[in-house]
């Protein structure tokens, strides 16, 4: 690894910059000096791209000005070597070459697409600029032989098999293995019963040297009078052509990402009109399932990358399980709710953090969400009667429903959800039914022997549990607890937790099918 890249220092530079900040990716260092910028190819090698050797990186850098300038003309200056001597580096210099570099114009840090979707700043407008600028490039990119075949179904399944490979082993980790499989099979269904589909996007000339990585991480703006499109995949020609719909699915999968699902339309439809191209939209679902598995697959491999911190492994793996869940939902899958439900001490919470790490859902306790509401932290305890203080009526109806809230937020980015409360009441249990309907709702009850809950109870008061009920309370409940005799069968799962047995391979079981290992 070129770890000296993170130590060069300011005298390094021919333009001697006040600033200097360098930033890492998995594949690259990217060196900002004042208003130049110098990028330094890794020597990894992922299978799908080759930086082991210089003569290689130098390749590749030539071949990244080549294209980019494609779309950024006045932005990749060119290829300059890096020199050695005595331990010390020096940018644009020839005597005793040790590494290359591509130089770059510093585009306006105010304009990047990812700030001004932060800032919630980004408009219709600067969509308008970003298509006005593809349908051209794509109408006069390369395309026929040499190009063609990376839009053929046995090329298109050679990509999607490989990331369905290289993601295997992140299985369980940033994807449950159930959803992994709906994927792979729904893709895989997909690409044997349109065989057509994808023939006559070849014919129509749609297939195209494009970009390869449109997202909004390589968009700037210069104002609003001039869109910068650049990062353009140069390692990888199999990666880079394609159908036009793959680049334009990115985009589209990209903006659904950050929550801007109205661009997202407005980008594909005005896209659509002004290029003619219907028929994209034939295949941009199956085009966004792919981009968002491609964008889940790097945050696996960026979260193994041993030189990033602690902290960033982390947030490329919980990016990695964001996509992942994106692209479940192109790939029609329906998000499921675990209502893990019944009376206090009957062991909910302990069955929902075993599922949680079984099914990588999001967890929602309502003991949480109650201290949340009133300001205090989940450890504080707040021991009150039945029914009073925080565990009044009121503020009880005040946590299911934010409760209920946060799931559908949840659920609507893909992930799956695990609802942990008692739900001793009817209606609680309607309102998820109700306003949770369009995903696939299955409901855990827990129920124990009353010497066990007693001894459960015991043992709370010597550890930090977060809960504040105590045999008295579970009494009480136990006089008010509604059946769910509303829960149709099939979708109820009644678990006595006083067995001693695998529970959670029992949900695993009922809901998938199958055994959970």
């Amino acid at each position: 690894m070129i770890k000296w890249a993170t130590e060069l220092k300011k005298e390094s530079f021919p333009n001697k910059p006040e600033n200097l900040e360098i930033i890492q990716t998995h594949i690259s260092y990217v060196l900002i000096a004042d208003e130049l910028v110098y990028k330094i190819k890794k020597p990894v090698n992922f299978g799908f791209l080759d930086f082991t050797t210089l003569e290689l990186r130098k390749h590749f850098c030539e071949k990244e000005v080549e294209l980019n300038r494609r779309l950024c003309p006045d932005i990749y200056l060119g290829v300059v070597p890096i020199s050695e001597r005595q331990g010390s580096y020096e940018l644009e210099s020839a005597e005793n070459i040790v590494e290359y570099a591509v130089k770059m114009r510093k585009l306006p840090v105010d304009g990047m697409m990812e700030k001004l979707i932060r800032e919630n700043s980004l408009t219709k407008k600067h969509i308008d600029l970003i298509v006005d600028i593809l349908v051209p490039f794509f109408k006069n990119a390369r395309t026929g032989e040499g190009v063609n075949e990376y839009g053929s179904i046995e090329t298109v399944s050679f990509n999607t098999e490989e990331n369905f490979t290289q993601t295997a082993g992140y299985v369980g980790r940033a994807i449950n293995r159930w959803r992994y499989e709906e994927i792979v099979n729904w893709t895989r269904t997909f690409l044997r019963y349109k065989k057509d589909l994808f023939e006559s996007r070849i014919k129509g000339g749609f297939i195209r040297e494009g970009h390869g990585d449109l997202y909004s991480a390589n968009i700037c703006f210069d104002d609003l009078r001039k869109v910068y499109i650049f990062d353009c995949i140069e390692f990888n020609e199999r990666f880079r052509c394609g159908d036009v719909a793959s680049d334009i699915a990115f985009l589209s999968m990209d903006l659904d990402f950050h929550g801007l699902r109205e661009f997202s339309e407005y980008f594909v439809s005005s896209y659509v009109e002004k290029s003619g191209d219907r028929d994209l939209l034939k295949v941009l679902n199956f085009y966004k399932c792919y981009r968002a598995y491609v964008r889940g697959k790097i945050g696996c491999f960026t979260s193994d990358d041993p030189v990033l911190s602690e902290k960033k492994r982390k947030e490329a793996l919980d990016s990695a399980r964001k996509y992942f869940d994106l692209a479940y939902l192109y790939a029609e899958g329906k998000p499921r709710v675990f209502v893990v439900f019944g009376l206090s001490g009957t062991g909910k919470s302990t069955l929902a953090r075993a599922l949680r790490e079984q099914t990588l859902a999001g967890w929602i306790p309502s003991d949480i969400v109650r201290k949340s509401l009133v300001g205090i932290a989940p450890t504080e305890h707040h021991y009150e009667p039945f029914e009073r203080g925080i565990y009044s009526r009121e503020y009880t109806e005040k946590t299911y429903e934010k409760m209920i809230d946060l799931a559908e937020e949840v659920l609507l980015k893909g992930r799956d959800v695990i609802l942990d409360a008692t739900f001793r009441d009817r209606a609680y249990r309607e309102k998820v039914a109700r306003k949770l309907s369009f995903a696939d709702i299955y409901w855990i009850w827990c129920v124990a022997d009353d010497n066990v809950v007693r001894e459960r109870f015991m043992k709370r008061k010597e550890s930090e549990d977060i809960s504040d009920a105590r045999w008295e309370i579970y009494l009480a409940q136990k006089e008010k607890f509604e059946a769910p005799d509303e829960v149709e069968p099939s979708k109820l799962i009644k678990l006595d937790t006083s067995e001693g047995v695998d529970l959670v391979e029992r949900v695993i079981e009922r809901v998938y099918g199958v055994e959970s290992s």
